[in-house]
């Protein structure tokens, strides 16, 4: 399921978080842990959402995160989720594993409390291999994941999903 793919990697970009400098270091640890949270998917641009529900666990380094995780939509269908991200400097670099397309390429930069990613997919998602993502942490034990393509029909930039997740 494309929507799966798209949602699952929103999960990895939370992985996003770890940068070599050392206000880095305390922005990356508020990451480590358990997670759990709800949203919304798409299959494709135009498609409608699908509600799901996540678990996550996360462990995190000075300039690492690996996050392990399994989101269900649809009652009955369940995806196993994992990133690794490394850092260097400001720029963030992984790949996210768990699509049908295959192994995704992260890359990105953190800005204020969000991390900006861009993601390169393994095979075409709504027309092409690009999306965007931004990990943003809320408060001291919340986050939202959100994934944003392009409606090959319109042009328009449509958000594909949206995840809450908490400190479980």
């Amino acid at each position: 399921m494309r929507s799966f793919a798209q949602f699952a990697l929103a999960g990895c970009l939370l992985a996003a978080a770890g940068s070599a400098r050392a206000d880095e270091t305390k922005f990356l640890q508020s990451f480590k842990g358990n997670f759990a949270g709800k949203g919304i998917v798409k299959v494709t641009t135009d498609a409608p959402t699908v509600n799901v529900s996540c678990t996550f666990k996360s462990n995190a380094t000075s300039t690492s995160l690996s996050l392990d995780g399994n989101c269900r939509g649809l009652v009955v269908v369940t995806r196993a989720i994992s990133a690794d991200l490394k850092a260097s400097g400001a720029k963030y670099s992984g790949t996210y594993v768990g699509s049908r397309t295959g192994p995704a390429q992260l890359n990105g930069s953190r800005a204020g409390n969000a991390i900006n990613l861009g993601i390169r997919w393994a095979k075409e998602v709504n027309g092409d291999r690009k999306a965007r993502m931004t990990v943003e942490k809320r408060g001291e034990n919340g986050m939202r994941l959100t994934v944003t393509d392009t409606d090959p029909e319109t042009g328009k930039s449509v958000v594909t999903s949206r995840i809450d997740l908490s400190r479980t």
